[in-house]
């Protein structure tokens, strides 16, 4: 008989020493070994563990030959079937309990699956839009590196009581290293006609008020509130360079798509929010309570291209002015729209993060590690709705703010509904209006006020 049990890693080494006496009259079994064996190395019979049934006089060396590496647990017992069955019973338990294993094959036991969201809670997915878009700029190398370098700075900032300032240090240091070592290489990839402000960034970036030799001056004096500025300051100098080296999309869409609006950069749509029951919105700090309210959505071709650009076509075209909105407690809707014909409905977009370009008409399986570069999980994140239809297509014309709340989400605070949607921007100004936001309120009107440049609207014809 055999138990299989999923071993790949670990190998186990356990001891038992058992006895049973027989509880009847009737002659009893003979001793009998029983040999527990867990494997992790042999790879035709990795992950398993047999159980041995063995007459006392028999030769274990043959048994050790045959199995090589693994390891042996002696049992020897007498006793009816029963006791011997409900033994192994136990042992099993035992080896569950002092040695986690994942049981497979035990397809009789009545338990379902977990569905779970099963990521570690320290997952470096970024929080807010500003990060989340700034990641999803296509730079150079030399710039991702030294970003990267930087924001590792973010997370070692949020340590409480005694902050690693050494290692801070040593990041910024490394980040001046590869800005100065490759500077020439850095405002070379920047197009011609940009390569005067790019210069001006790069200074700014290097001996500017708040750039690397004013953070590394912040981090030695270890004043966290002086660092947690100065760094702000220069990722968004960084990104400011990285979009002046990144003037369109940097891969090729699939022919069947360019029937599509898209947008091959940056664009920023300005919304402005009215109450529809005559209420006002809260003061901003020091003023009157306003009637209106503005909120600002930077909206990223980078990573969805058709989703970005049908957007920005129907703002550009009116269809979102006197739209009205619908609250609830994970998201603000747009309406259907009084005319769907307005958009088109694009297929599912979404890009995995560290890919190079999106995938169609396909969710990510979270559960299995896939992350889209453009997260859900952030409170501001802007996606469209899915088609009524089919739900490998967007909605060609609603759209929602997704109100992310972590104590709502799964483990390592992932919406569960994450790689579902294609998102395509977020607010980035206006975010505390979106949870004044009640349903009745209107959109009284919508502009592009940046990116209309990028926007490429398909021959009509």
């Amino acid at each position: 008989m055999a138990f299989p049990l999923s071993s790949a890693i670990i190998s186990h080494k356990i001891s038992f020493n058992v006895s049973i006496a027989p509880s009847t009259r009737r002659s009893s079994l003979k001793p009998t070994h029983f040999i527990f064996c867990f494997n992790g190395k042999d790879p035709e019979r990795s992950g398993r563990c047999r159980v041995h049934c063995l007459p006392k006089n028999n030769n274990l060396k043959e048994l050790k030959d045959q199995h090589g590496t693994l390891t042996n647990s002696y049992i020897s017992t007498s006793g009816n079937t029963n006791k011997l069955q409900s033994l192994i019973a136990v042992i099993l338990v035992f080896v569950q309990i002092s040695s986690p294993l994942p049981l497979v094959g035990w397809d009789v036991l009545p338990i379902s699956p977990a569905n779970a969201v099963l990521y570690s809670p320290d997952t470096k997915v970024p929080r807010t839009g500003e990060l989340a878009l700034r990641r999803a700029i296509p730079a150079y190398t030399n710039m991702k590196t030294i970003q990267d370098s930087l924001e590792e700075i973010l997370y070692l900032l949020r340590i409480p009581q005694r902050k690693p300032y050494g290692t801070m240090e040593g990041n910024v240091k490394k980040a001046l290293k590869i800005a100065t070592d490759e500077k020439d290489s850095i405002l070379a990839s920047i197009p011609t006609d940009l390569r005067e402000k790019g210069s001006t960034l790069y200074a700014s970036l290097i001996d500017g008020k708040n750039g690397l030799q004013a953070l590394l001056a912040c981090i030695k004096d270890k004043d966290p509130d002086k660092v947690s500025v100065g760094l702000a300051s220069s990722l968004d100098t960084i990104a400011e360079l990285e979009l002046l080296q990144a003037p369109g999309l940097s891969f090729l869409l699939p022919e069947q798509y360019n029937r599509y609006p898209r947008l091959t950069g940056r664009g920023i749509v300005e919304l402005t929010i009215e109450k529809g029951d005559g209420s006002t919105f809260s003061p901003e700090a020091g003023g009157e309570p306003r009637k209106t309210a503005k909120i600002q959505v930077v909206i990223d071709g980078y990573s969805a291209p058709l989703t970005a650009g049908n957007f920005a076509k129907l703002v550009i075209d009116e269809a979102y002015n006197g739209a009205k909105l619908r609250s609830t407690d994970q998201a603000v809707l747009s309406d259907n729209g009084p005319d769907k014909s307005n958009g088109y409905s694009v297929p599912l977009e979404i890009k995995p993060s560290g890919q190079f370009e999106p995938l169609y008409r396909t969710k990510l399986d979270v559960q299995d590690g896939e992350l889209p570069t453009l997260p859900l999980s952030v409170y501001g994140a802007v996606a469209m709705a899915h088609s009524e239809v089919n739900e490998e297509y967007s909605s060609p014309y609603q759209f929602f703010f997704y109100l992310y709340d972590k104590r709502n989400a799964g483990l390592g605070g992932l919406s569960f509904d994450e790689g579902e949607f294609s998102v395509f921007g977020y607010a980035t100004a206006g975010r505390d209006i979106l949870s004044q936001i009640k349903t009745g309120d209107v959109i009284r009107s919508a502009k592009l006020i940046e990116g209309q440049d990028r926007l490429v609207l398909p021959d009509e014809k």
